[in-house]
């Protein structure tokens, strides 16, 4: 029973999203949808740590993490166009960037690898940690500010690492935390 709870969380975090957009719409208090981003954000945090204690941290469920991550962001960003469009409004390029910077990784991941690649790098925690922060900001404040702004930054930086890495790395790998590390991989390789 115990090695199911990884996979608990991750569709824990999936029912979130749209229970994000279904509060954003019903005009529910911000501090229940900070509260909702803090249950996903916690989630994330723990589901790989359980899956890894427990050995049940696998390339299927790691592939399933960063899908319902994806997915969940995704949901968080319609909740924030209900609740507090002009955050959004306020970040048109960094959204434009991030979606290019996606959708170039996905395109160039499926066509190397045959399936999208689920690094989970540490510049991709530190933006889950902004994403939170910036996406709580917003839902209390009903303004763009400082946290989310560091969320887009951060993001665009990781998702380049994250590009580099799917365009240094010949073989799909799973866990790689860092540029660096991909080099190392791959060095090793050949």
């Amino acid at each position: 029973m115990a090695k199911t709870i990884p996979v608990v969380l991750v569709v824990l975090r999936a029912l979130c999203g749209p229970a994000l957009i279904a509060c954003a719409a019903l005009s529910v208090p911000a501090p229940v949808l900070s509260a909702l981003m803090t249950l996903a954000f916690l989630s994330d945090v723990f589901d790989g740590i359980i899956a890894r204690r427990l050995g049940v941290a696998t390339a299927l469920l790691r592939l399933a993490d960063s899908l319902v991550d994806t997915a969940f962001y995704i949901c968080a960003a319609v909740a924030l166009a209900v609740r507090a469009p002009a955050v959004l409004e306020a970040h048109v390029i960094g959204l434009a960037a991030l979606g290019s910077l996606e959708v170039s990784r996905w395109v160039i991941e499926r066509l190397r690898y045959g399936r999208i690649a689920s690094y989970h790098m540490w510049s991709a925690k530190l933006w889950g940690i902004a994403l939170w922060l910036g996406f709580c900001e917003a839902f209390v404040t009903g303004r763009p500010g400082p946290f989310m702004q560091a969320a887009f930054v951060t993001g665009i930086l990781t998702d380049l690492e994250g590009l580099a890495a799917s365009l240094l790395l010949s073989n799909w790998h799973h866990d790689v935390h860092s540029i660096w590390h991909a080099v190392q991989i791959e060095r090793a390789q050949n």
